[in-house]
């Protein structure tokens, strides 16, 4: 008996559309057969290069027979529209971050899914590499104790100085926190569980910033979000985390991120990769010394995540990077910029059970 396989569509080929295909390529369980854009010439160029895959208008992708899982790839402002579309289909969805541009895009998304007995699965699958799965993996043997605290820092100088138009991360639905939290609030979720409430504080450094490179150099545009934020995320277990997420940062020592226990430390790697080393220091050896890998998919790239919700959906088990967890971190980053608004505490209204881990050795077909 062969291989079972799910067939994948890709909708939005920009360029992280050739990370998805090259990793789709080489995961157990998945194959990719067709791609769409509205800019045609930009799916038919893959089609050209890749025999198995045809390429589609997004219309004739959804309707397709073979079309098990729409990869939605698109811009965030097109991420529930495309999302919907598919699902309105019959296909499974699965899509970049973030789920949707607000939790009010994003509900009906997830209520549709769960009426018609479909699955709905968002990046980042980062998480399930073997960088967050070997510190989940720590922390449930109890390396540290009880999880009490983690600080969790993003800094950079701002996007402009690489970027040839980087005004879409200083509009509304960019800035540090949406543009790179979901990374490490879904790996902090991962690690220590839901969060239950939220404070922080926001400022903004400059009203303008200025282009550094490409034929616009030198050209300047307005800021409209914060580019400082700071605060802290109570998740349900009591744990404290600290965060600062920031444009406004020259240089740094900052760890990206670290956990805290009763009987010790852990030193998480980068969340927006896959791997990396892990550390511990605890109260009988206060140097910091490498974990051995302990669990996450080895050599994982973008795309596990829908290789894991293939599975998931043959053998009707639960997926790991799901719409619920997806849904749960856009609440959490939206709460947190409305407690800076507000100068207040905001709840958050959404829950999420922490995703099972990875276990050591495990690939996307058996896990």
């Amino acid at each position: 008996m062969g291989e079972q396989v799910t067939h994948v569509g890709i909708v939005g080929t920009g360029v992280i559309s050739g990370t998805y295909l090259d990793h789709l390529a080489k995961l157990p369980g998945v194959e990719v057969v067709a791609v769409a854009d509205l800019d045609v010439s930009r799916a038919q160029a893959i089609a050209d290069k890749n025999p198995a895959i045809r390429a589609l208008t997004p219309d004739s992708l959804y309707a397709a027979d073979d079309v098990d899982i729409v990869l939605n790839l698109t811009i965030p402002a097109a991420h529930a529209p495309v999302h919907q579309a598919a699902l309105e289909a019959g296909k499974h969805v699965y899509g970049e971050k973030p789920l949707a541009v607000d939790r009010a895009e994003a509900e009906p998304l997830l209520k549709y899914a769960a009426a018609n007995n479909l699955r709905v699965g968002c990046a980042p699958d980062t998480v399930l590499g073997t960088g967050t799965q070997t510190a989940r993996a720590a922390i449930d043997r109890g390396d540290i104790g009880v999880p009490t605290a983690a600080t969790a820092s993003f800094v950079t100088p701002g996007h402009e100085l690489w970027h040839p138009a980087p005004e879409f991360y200083y509009q509304p639905g960019g800035g540090p926190v949406l543009d790179m939290g979901p990374y490490y609030v879904t790996s902090l979720i991962t690690l220590l569980g839901p969060v239950r409430r939220v404070t922080a504080r926001a400022g903004q450094s400059k009203q303008e910033r200025k282009i550094h490179t490409g034929p616009r150099a030198g050209e300047t545009f307005p800021v409209q979000v914060p580019t400082h934020v700071t605060g802290v995320l109570e998740h349900e277990s009591g744990a404290l985390t600290t965060v600062l997420m920031s444009f406004d940062v020259w240089a740094a020592r900052l760890p990206r991120i670290e956990v805290h226990g009763t009987e010790g430390s852990l030193s998480v790697p980068d969340p927006n990769g896959f791997d990396g080393t892990v550390e511990i220091a605890t109260a009988t050896n206060r140097d910091w010394t490498e974990l051995p890998v302990a669990g996450g998919y080895a050599g994982a790239g973008r795309g596990v995540g829908v290789a894991d919700m293939a599975r998931a959906i043959r053998n009707g088990e639960p997926h790991r990077a799901d719409g619920a967890l997806a849904f749960h971190v856009l609440d959490v980053l939206e709460s947190f910029l409305e407690a800076a608004a507000q100068d207040q505490p905001v709840d958050v209204a959404s829950t999420v059970e922490r995703p099972a881990a990875v276990p050591l050795g495990a690939s996307p077909e058996q896990a």
